[in-house]
């Protein structure tokens, strides 16, 4: 039977084990999970679109991914028999019936990020899995005000890895938020897209502005494509368990309560 639905997934998942969300043939990545789970749950193998590829040990708590099917079960058993066969570090937290041209890719209008940084000497095995800790004081001020730099239209290629030859570096920062919860200083950051590592080297980048090694304009000048080395380097890669994918914004999606309310 041909495929008739197109079904739009809202997802969360700790990627501690896990080598990514993009297929791999040797290794677990989520992408592989949620196509095993479908298989299992529909009978039929499928392809996943999805809103973003995030790299190994990223989480998220609300990735989107779409698929094509021609089974008649109502998003509310979609959800149920999905996170039946998904492992316990992977859940399906909403499904909704979507037009068959809907790509959660390209129809994205926005995505948010957020980075954790554990501020504290002493580790925390219960609390780095989903944080970065950082032993020294850090300014949250300081910090705050780099933060307010990134907003607007940049050229993030000296922060950020190659998207590839030829493709564009410049990327637009909607809104940024920094707020501390105890130990925890959260950096959240809005754009329209992201280059490879760019979220990772921009918190890098904070971390070095709150422990004092980089000014704001030494901030400047890495937006403006002027940093010399010295500069590049106090924006590092952090490592990815404590960068989470927290939200992809859509146009008109996900539809309203009562529409969502009418389809399970």
């Amino acid at each position: 039977m041909e495929a008739s639905r197109k079904i739009a997934l809202i997802l969360e998942y700790d990627g501690t084990g896990y080598a990514g969300f993009q297929l791999q043939r040797s290794a677990s990545t989520i992408q592989g999970e949620l196509e095993k789970a479908i298989a299992s749950l529909t009978g039929k193998a499928t392809r996943i679109q999805a809103a973003g590829r995030t790299d190994a040990g990223v989480h998220a708590r609300g990735q989107v991914a779409a698929f094509l099917t021609a089974a008649g079960l109502s998003c509310q058993r979609i959800v149920m028999g999905l996170n039946h066969y998904l492992p316990p570090d992977i859940a399906v937290q909403q499904a909704h019936q979507v037009s068959l041209s809907f790509d959660p890719r390209r129809q994205a209008r926005s995505r948010t990020y957020r980075y954790t940084i554990l501020m504290r000497r002493t580790p925390s095995p219960l609390q780095e899995r989903l944080a970065y800790r950082v032993a020294e004081p850090l300014d949250a001020g300081a910090m705050q005000a780099a933060l307010g730099l990134l907003q607007g239209s940049h050229d993030f290629g000296a922060l950020a890895g190659s998207p590839g030859p030829g493709r564009s570096t410049i990327r637009e920062v909607y809104a940024t938020r920094l707020w501390q919860q105890e130990d925890r200083l959260n950096i959240e950051i809005e754009a329209n897209a992201f280059l490879p590592h760019q979220m990772r080297r921009m918190a890098g980048m904070l971390v070095s502005v709150g422990a004092g090694r980089l000014s704001l304009e030494g901030v400047a000048a890495l937006l403006e494509r002027r940093a010399g080395a010295e500069h590049v380097k106090l924006a590092p890669t952090l490592p990815p368990h404590g960068l989470c994918l927290i939200e992809v914004r859509y146009k008109d999606f996900p539809p309203h309560e009562h529409q969502t309310q009418q389809d399970l």
